[in-house]
């Protein structure tokens, strides 16, 4: 098979438009419209998104993540605290988050800090997971070296026989929820004149006021 042409790969994006008016003042609430509308859009993964933390040599760190909650004053994951990009937040909270919906020609780009949800919010979700994946955040020292896939599997097998059909959640297990400080929408355009409308706010606080502005794209 003959390698493609990287360079000539391209789209226009015509779709649609993102203009002040209809984008309203509130990013949080334009960020569940447009998550709604690519529901809707069936986006597959629609709630997957890249997580970008900070590691201990200062580099960033990035990998997909499933959203879990949206409210009105952040964005809510859950994951193994002890993993890599849960130490990682732990030691440096600022992180940022990509959703790209390519389907609807849109992404959205949101930084701020992340900060442990309580026990109580993160068993409240765990007892809703299957049981596979309850057992899963048992069997799985996340971001660990292992010897093999037969030792996962031994894991499991040996944490299914202690906790039978209603594991526990791990201590090491639980729920982060990212108050956002920048969130900031793209919507293409044709000819590359995309659509970019971003929000900031002086401080990462539910209580802040946003302040929105037009980029070039």
């Amino acid at each position: 098979m003959q390698n493609p042409d990287i360079a000539a790969i391209r789209q226009d994006y015509r779709l649609a438009a993102l203009n002040e008016s209809d984008a309203g003042d509130d990013p949080m609430a334009l960020f569940q419209r447009w998550f709604q509308e690519a529901v809707h859009a069936d986006v597959t993964e629609v709630n997957a998104f890249g997580l970008s933390t900070i590691n201990p040599a200062g580099r960033p760190s990035s990998r997909i993540v499933l959203l879990k909650g949206i409210e009105s004053d952040g964005f809510t994951f859950f994951t193994n605290y002890q993993s890599d990009k849960g130490q990682q937040i732990q030691a440096h909270a600022a992180v940022s988050m990509l959703f790209l919906w390519a389907p609807l020609e849109r992404q959205v780009r949101i930084e701020g800090f992340a900060v442990k949800l309580s026990e109580e919010a993160s068993d409240a979700y765990f007892r809703t997971r299957p049981i596979g994946s309850r057992l899963g955040a048992w069997a799985s020292p996340q971001s660990r070296v292992i010897p093999t896939r037969d030792y996962l599997e031994a894991e499991e097998a040996r944490f299914k026989a202690q906790w039978g059909e209603d594991p526990p959640r791990p201590p090491h297990w639980g729920g982060f929820k990212v108050i956002a400080d920048l969130i900031e929408f793209w919507q293409g355009r044709s000819s590359r004149l995309h659509d970019r409308l971003r929000y900031r706010r002086a401080a990462p606080s539910p209580q802040a006021l946003w302040h929105r502005e037009r980029l070039a794209p």
